[in-house]
């Protein structure tokens, strides 16, 4: 299954902005007034000598403590290891400064596996004679920072980040019960709950022996009395659930089954297997 990470990222931070900037940006945090913050509109950037198209992926307006003057947070989720990507982030720059005119604190968050080695975050232009251009961006790469750091933070995002930080294949259902228990501490409403829970199950799918040995450090913690655990724990085997009588259905389909015979096996009505046939379509035309 393809996952959006783009939305995945976007929805974290933009529901959990504040304390987003408080765990990766402290030095900017504290200038910030915190009610003064603005998503502005969906941006769209055509570059036409390479024919792309790129949606920003979070654009804020925010005011300075005790001043009357405002900046930008330019925040990108990267999910891809790129060839001139620091370029990139400095055309973005240069666009969104000239339409908006104000100072831009860019950030990009490196999400991927793989590579390890450091990425870049500087585009510069010299000369021998001459600097014309250093352009930097603050640069939050997962895959190097240990979620071992991150335990004892209060704060929903290292919840949900610490899924993609730096976990050796054998930490996994480790990282996964240490996400679950510092979820249950923070007394957040159902809906942000679960955006976390399931932010942390997307990128924490463990297999069948993982899936003990998660079930095993859950137990050392002493979770399974938490109501919080339980509402998590719930919605996961929903989603599995789901998932599991949607592949159904899609293989149904394949293999020529009507749509009337595939709602009668799996007890959904007609119009949740034809939307289902609408996706088995698209993802038809993208092969």
């Amino acid at each position: 299954m393809t996952i959006d990470h783009d939305r995945l990222f976007k929805e974290l931070i933009s529901t959990f902005f504040t304390e987003f900037i408080e765990l990766f940006l402290p030095a900017i945090a504290c200038d910030i007034d915190k009610n003064s913050i603005q998503f502005l509109p969906e941006e769209v950037l055509v570059d036409v000598t390479a024919g792309d198209k790129k949606i920003i992926d979070l654009l804020a307006k925010v005011k300075y403590q005790e001043k009357d003057t405002f900046f930008l947070i330019h925040v990108e989720s990267q999910s891809y290891t790129q060839q001139d990507f620091t370029k990139r982030m400095f055309k973005y720059f240069a666009r969104l400064y000239e339409k908006y005119d104000l100072p831009i604190y860019p950030v990009v968050i490196f999400s991927f596996d793989e590579p390890l080695r450091p990425e870049p975050k500087i585009h510069s232009i010299t000369f021998p004679n001459l600097d014309v251009l250093k352009f930097e961006f603050a640069g939050i790469q997962l895959n190097r920072i240990s979620w071992r750091d991150y335990l004892t933070q209060q704060n929903p995002v290292a919840a949900a980040l610490m899924a993609k930080m730096n976990i050796s294949p054998q930490e996994r259902p480790q990282v996964k019960a240490e996400c679950l228990r510092l979820l249950t501490t923070l007394k957040l409403d159902p809906a942000r709950m679960q955006l976390i829970s399931g932010f942390v199950d997307t990128y924490l799918n463990l297999n069948e022996v993982e899936e003990q040995t998660f079930k095993a450090v859950i137990s050392t913690m002493g979770l399974e009395a938490k109501e919080e655990y339980m509402e998590i724990i719930t919605s996961w085997e929903r989603k599995a659930t789901q998932k599991t009588l949607k592949t159904v259905v899609l293989n149904s389909l394949r293999e020529g089954l009507s749509v009337e015979t595939v709602a009668r096996i799996t007890g959904l009505t007609v119009e949740q297997v034809q939307q289902l046939q609408l996706e088995l379509a698209d993802v038809s035309k993208e092969e």
